[in-house]
């Protein structure tokens, strides 16, 4: 087999340039479960993830070396049959911090996301994105035996209610970064104002195409997770300007924004945002540390949001240098927004002007 061949070259590699105590530089070994566990733990760490499953099931010996010291894997790599491999697997590996299980098509269903809950308490990401088949089951059971979570993703898991995404926030506190793109019944309104109160060490939030999220929600997440640093919103049809209102006021830390074909957003928010840096530098300024001063929206996504108009997008770049419209450099994206055109950022203003000037002094 091919992980078989992987595992013996790694060990080869090891004994030749690894060392061992009391070998003259080399490790005494008869046999493969003679191996040392720092040994095998060495090796592993230089295969991929599907090698340390089958190295997993060599010996117990072997197993118990892997599962005292496996805190990552990912199982995205499995095409068939993902269910049964985390039943089997995940109960020996309970130290397991980061677990990837993001799937190409469903696979995974609610027995499997309870033996993780039931095994995996050190767990601090989780990564069920696209598995369709699972229920509330799954984040009851996530709420109770994972706690310290602090990266969740359940995108595109469309079975998903808001009550059970509430209880969730109930429980995992520690959350700082959620994806719940394509979650349109599991993020309404109701769970944001969940999250907001219980999660206000949130950084990083995807509600793309959640199209229930209304302004309600947004304000709570603005009033509770005031370190939000990204937030996508991008087909949050409902939004209006008093959600990005709010993110402006307190959410100072912004630095990412995806506001796509929000067509109700209009110039008072960009005012808003563009106002915020102003008391974002007041707010910081008698910080010892002082680690928000140079900080201040890089990304911002307004396509299709037609009733805009240029003197507060421009009023915005100029307030944010880091928003370029440059070639190679579209960290503003206005695309759809045809009167928009004329908006200029910060490193091009300038010879935009000159360039005008000539042109006048020209006729």
């Amino acid at each position: 087999m091919r992980e078989t061949e992987s595992l013996g070259l790694c060990f080869e590699n090891m004994l030749i340039f690894g060392g061992g105590a009391g070998g003259g530089g080399r490790w005494r070994i008869s046999e493969w479960k003679d191996i040392p566990a720092e040994l095998l733990l060495r090796i592993l760490s230089l295969v991929d993830d599907r090698t340390v499953v089958v190295a997993s099931g060599v010996c117990h010996g072997w197993r118990d070396a892997i599962s005292w010291g496996l805190t990552h894997i990912s199982l995205s790599w499995c095409k068939k049959n993902m269910n049964n491999l985390v039943l089997s697997f995940v109960p020996n590996f309970t130290k397991l911090q980061v677990l990837i299980l993001r799937q190409d098509a469903p696979q995974l269903q609610d027995n499997a996301v309870e033996t993780i809950a039931s095994y995996c308490h050190d767990l601090q990401e989780l990564d069920l994105s696209k598995s369709f088949k699972l229920t509330d089951h799954s984040l009851y059971t996530i709420a109770h035996g994972c706690p310290d979570l602090t990266k969740l993703n359940i995108s595109g898991c469309s079975a998903f209610s808001d009550s059970a995404l509430a209880y969730l926030s109930r429980f995992c506190r520690k959350l700082k970064f959620l994806n719940l793109c394509g979650c349109v019944k599991a993020a309404t309104d109701r769970a944001l104002k969940a999250i907001g109160f219980n999660c206000n060490q949130l950084q990083s939030l995807n509600l793309g195409w959640c199209d229930h999220v209304g302004d309600e929600g947004v304000k709570s997440l603005a009033y509770g997770c005031p370190d939000l640093r990204a937030l996508d919103l991008c087909g949050c049809l409902l939004i209006r300007d008093e959600s990005v209102i709010a993110l402006a006021n307190n959410c100072l830390h912004l630095r990412s924004l995806d506001l796509y074909y929000c067509q109700n957003i209009t110039d008072r928010a960009m005012y808003s945002l563009a106002q915020s840096r102003v008391k974002n530098k007041h707010e910081t300024w008698d910080s010892p540390k002082n680690e928000y001063e140079d900080e201040g929206l890089t990304n911002l996504n307004i396509s299709q949001c037609t009733a805009l108009t240029p003197p507060a997008v421009q009023a915005l770049c100029d307030s944010f240098p880091a928003l370029h419209t440059c070639p190679g450099r579209h960290s503003l994206i206005i695309s759809g927004c045809l009167n928009l055109t004329s908006v200029h950022c910060a490193c091009a203003v300038q010879p935009h002007r000159a360039a005008n000037l000539l042109s006048h002094l020209a006729h």
